[in-house]
């Protein structure tokens, strides 16, 4: 790169997008393309960020494959930002390769983290590990072990491994410290607070009990038969039963353990189940037939037993029975949860994520949004949703290592 370019570069290094842009905002070369894109990115404009980073990788001839895979990196980290979701790896896989080979660690590095972070958002822990696994430590910059650390503590976290989590996050703060990029230190902030905040609520007679992360490990460490709202599932210590693509089994075992140790009436496990207040014939055999697959599918850890009046959950070798539900009550918890990192998301992002059909999303989001609980920004099919501000600032982080070394 010539000395501009050069220039621009280590301004995006230190997060001062606008001292990027001075210097090459009027030139239309790949290179002062990618880094206007870059620049674009971190001060939030995403559409325009991906449209220049296109066009950069166009720009550059087939012999500058090295150019083309820093930009496919770049392109991939702006369409996690914008919450697109849905495309396969293969590509970012494929630059990462060419990053290797041309021996530009940080880079490859940079493309492996996008896909763990990507896993993340979908919920795929098990992919999201092994992807910061391939990942190893980070040898790049400090933004770059700063991020890397970010998500260990994410995942940790999301694993409810508390321990983890802590170290990753000291690691976190250290390297943004080293990195001094106020963006990167308000996340790892931002992050650490969420350990003080309300993660989920305890369901119970007396009323709802706001429990922190580690009160809800310890719960779930118990032995106690946790029916758990916000993984949609039910299970005892490492024995877990997801129910969350079965949520009328779900909101059958759900009522049954917020009537435990009582039992709970037909009439009522209908109305939750099937959302009717007028209940027939057909729909106390549909429940007969329902609680029937339930009883299957909880064996290992309960049994549902028939009562005159209705059903009873009844918890192996006498264990108690905890309800956590989501720490805003209503469908619209989850997703709260969801824009709670500040980033914008499309409605087919948020219904992959969630594993929900994008109508049922709407509709929540419709509500929310008259609540004044989210935000929407743009129109049809680029509109994407967002939590209401809380400061003056963003938490994205983007492109820390995407740029061309020095």
């Amino acid at each position: 790169m010539d000395s501009l370019a050069t220039a621009a570069a280590r301004h995006l290094a230190a997060g001062d997008a606008l001292g990027a842009l001075k210097l090459v905002a009027l030139r239309d070369d790949p290179p002062a393309l990618a880094l206007r894109g870059i620049a674009m990115a971190q001060l939030g404009e995403l559409a325009r960020a991906r449209e220049l980073l296109r066009r950069a990788a166009r720009g550059f001839g087939a012999h500058e494959a090295l150019a083309r895979a820093r930009c496919v990196v770049a392109e991939a980290e702006v369409a996690l930002a914008m919450r697109e979701l849905g495309g396969a790896p293969r590509t970012l896989l494929a630059a990462a390769a060419t990053l290797d080979a041309h021996a530009d660690r940080a880079n490859a590095q940079q493309a492996r983290l996008i896909a763990a972070r990507r896993w993340l958002l979908l919920g795929r822990l098990d992919e999201a590990a092994a992807a910061l696994a391939d990942l190893g430590a980070p040898t790049g910059p400090p933004a770059l072990a700063a991020v890397a650390a970010l998500a260990r503590a994410e995942l940790a976290l999301r694993s409810l491994d508390l321990d983890t989590a802590a170290l990753a996050l000291a690691r976190a703060e250290t390297a943004a410290a080293q990195a001094g990029v106020p963006a990167l230190r308000v996340e790892v902030a931002d992050m650490r607070a969420t350990l003080d905040r309300p993660a989920a609520r305890r369901v119970g007679r007396g009323g709802d009990l706001p429990l922190r992360l580690g009160e809800v490990a310890a719960w779930l460490r118990s032995g106690a038969l946790v029916v758990d709202g916000c993984r949609r599932g039910l299970g005892v210590g490492e024995r877990f039963q997801p129910l969350a693509r079965r949520p009328i089994l779900f909101a059958l075992a759900r009522a049954l353990a917020e009537a435990w140790p009582a039992d709970m009436p037909r009439e009522t496990l209908i109305a939750d189940a099937f959302r009717t207040r007028r209940p027939d014939e057909t729909h106390r055999a549909r429940l007969r037939v329902e609680i029937g697959r339930l009883r299957a599918l909880v064996a290992p850890l309960a049994s549902v037993e028939a009562t005159p009046r209705g059903f009873a959950l009844r918890p192996h070798e006498g264990r108690e029975v905890v309800v956590l539900a989501p720490p805003v009550a209503g469908e619209a918890g989850a997703l709260l949860a969801l824009l709670a990192d500040g980033a914008a998301w499309s409605t087919s992002a948020l219904a992959l994520a969630l594993g929900a059909s994008q109508r049922t999303v709407q509709r929540a989001l419709s509500e929310l949004e008259a609540a004044g609980r989210v935000r929407a920004v743009g129109r049809a099919r680029a509109r994407r949703w967002l939590a209401p501000p809380r400061a003056g600032f963003t938490t994205i982080l983007l492109l820390p290592a995407a740029l061309p070394p020095a």
